[in-house]
């Protein structure tokens, strides 16, 4: 009954830290059902801090543009012969908090670890399962194509300009099979920065919670004015009707018959035993020109009379 009535009273909205749980399930499943049987890595694009004031200011628009220009930059890089050569399929989901609740917005993308050939026969792999493109080129790229687009919505000149002058971070992590990080990613589509059970104590008008900083084991406290928690709070609410989580290349809803090819492909290809390497062939010299002869057939000896 208290099951029943605490669902009652959810109030279904997608930044309550309580609700979201069954969708969060939900949407763990859908996606699980979509992965390809190869390793996969997560990218994460960041928007320099320098921007935070014009991002925050117009959210739809510089949350719109990241995901565009962010998802354009990594297509365009992985088609570079240098590191895959391929069309490759991302699943990107965006983030506006650090642990501590501080404003800092990035996308995570979780990429197939390879693509289809451009003759779209062939799934290519990545040279390094390890390895999938060089972040340094690919901030670079990312840095051009935001700043192209943010002149396109009359934005730049809103910006520092040493902010372009900068080395915009973009981390490439191997993450094995990509079930991992669907559960790390699936908390983030349906729910807020924080939840209910870090808040340890709310008195004298102030708010105090639990985070743990990135790559430590160890929690922290931090206090803030209850009208400052709030404020904090609400800067991780999207704009309504923001699409927080966006597919593209062959994760995009319209190549749903595609990735069901390629992963039958995949798997049929790895449960075919390996073909035998060619034995090797020792060329023969003309005995009268000296040039090397050409195997074209062969001729069967006649069979002779039987010894008696």
């Amino acid at each position: 009954m208290q099951g029943l009535w605490a669902y009652a009273l959810s109030c279904g909205n997608r930044h309550c830290p309580r609700c979201g749980h069954d969708k969060i399930d939900q949407w763990l499943h859908k996606q699980q059902q979509l992965l390809l049987p190869v390793d996969y890595f997560l990218v994460t694009f960041t928007l320099p801090h320098d921007l935070n004031a014009v991002a925050y200011a117009h959210q739809r628009d510089v949350y719109g543009a990241m995901f565009t220009t962010s998802a354009a930059a990594l297509k365009e890089l992985a088609k570079d012969r240098r590191f895959l050569g391929a069309d490759v399929g991302m699943l990107g989901v965006l983030q506006t908090w650090q642990r501590n609740l501080d404003y800092h917005v990035h996308i995570h993308y979780l990429v197939a670890g390879g693509g289809l050939s451009f003759d779209r026969k062939r799934w290519i792999y990545p040279r390094n399962q390890d390895f999938l493109v060089h972040g340094k080129p690919l901030g670079l790229i990312f840095r051009g194509k935001l700043r192209d687009r943010l002149k396109e919505l009359g934005l730049e000149s809103q910006a520092p300009a040493e902010v372009w002058r900068k080395n915009w971070v973009v981390d490439c992590v191997p993450v094995g099979d990509g079930r991992r990080a669907l559960k790390y990613l699936g908390p983030y589509v349906h729910r807020v920065a924080l939840s209910d059970r870090r808040i340890i104590d709310i008195s004298d008008d102030r708010v105090t919670f639990s985070y743990k900083p990135s790559g430590s084991e160890q929690f922290k406290r931090r206090t803030l004015p209850a009208l400052a928690f709030i404020g904090l709070f609400l800067k991780h609410v999207l704009p309504r009707g923001f699409m927080k989580v966006r597919s593209y290349g062959l994760l995009a809803s319209a190549y749903r018959l595609t990735l069901r090819a390629i992963c039958l492909a995949i798997l049929t290809s790895r449960s075919q035993p390996p073909q035998p390497a060619p034995m090797p062939t020792r060329s023969i010299s003309c005995p009268e020109c000296g040039g090397v002869m050409e195997r074209i057939g062969f001729l069967k000896s006649p069979r002779g009379p039987p010894h008696g």
